[in-house]
């Protein structure tokens, strides 16, 4: 489980669905978990998830978007999901050799 406190959340308009509310609410979600400097990880889960997400990392920090729902709380469950999933495939242990 990653603590609360080691991740960064942005908001913003979303384009999608939403009609007149979509001006008005912040409802778009950007999640960022530093994934270099993270003391939830050890060394070595931390060495294989930043070799294996290297293409989605941004100084170090992973950045997931959602804004797929209307509503910002949805997203934000959404950004924890896909951040969990995305962690969780990347710390797999390698597959055994042929």
């Amino acid at each position: 489980m990653i603590p609360a406190a080691e991740l960064r959340w942005r908001f913003s308009r979303s384009s999608g669905p939403g009609g007149q509310n979509v001006n008005t609410t912040d409802s778009r979600v950007k999640l960022l978990f530093d994934l270099a400097a993270t003391p939830s990880l050890p060394l070595h889960l931390r060495a294989r998830a930043t070799q294996r997400l290297e293409a989605r990392l941004v100084e170090g920090c992973l950045v997931i978007a959602s804004s797929e729902h209307r509503s910002q709380w949805q997203n934000r469950v959404a950004a924890q999901r896909r951040l969990v999933a995305l962690l969780q495939e990347a710390i797999k242990p390698p597959p055994p050799p042929r």
